[in-house]
């Protein structure tokens, strides 16, 4: 028997039998990346900027101060002046004579 829808390829010599459904078996699920779509809406907004401008004129008046330091130099001579009673020759002060043996000439 020949039957050309049994798979047999044309052969006689091949007994074809029916096919044997199994049943029906579940892979996992593939899922691919979510694909996203962008819905942009426009919205136009009209917004005012101000800039306004103030000008100021600054009249600067610089005084430059000088300072001058003169210097003088002086002189200035000391005399000092020692006086003693020494009495008279009749009645002398003994604290007075001689001078040089007190140390006061060294």
């Amino acid at each position: 028997m020949f039957n050309r829808n049994c798979g047999c390829n044309g052969t006689r010599h091949v007994t074809c039998c029916p096919p044997n459904i199994m049943p029906t078996q579940y892979a996992p699920a593939r899922v691919s990346p979510t694909n996203e779509v962008v819905r942009t809406n426009i919205f136009n907004t009209v917004v005012p900027h101000f800039h306004p401008t103030h000008i100021r004129t600054v009249n600067r008046h610089v005084t430059h101060n000088q300072h001058y330091y003169p210097v003088t130099q002086s002189t200035e001579d000391v005399f000092y002046e020692n006086s003693r009673d020494c009495g008279t020759p009749e009645n002398p002060n003994p604290d007075c004579f001689p001078l040089r043996r007190r140390g006061f000439f060294r």
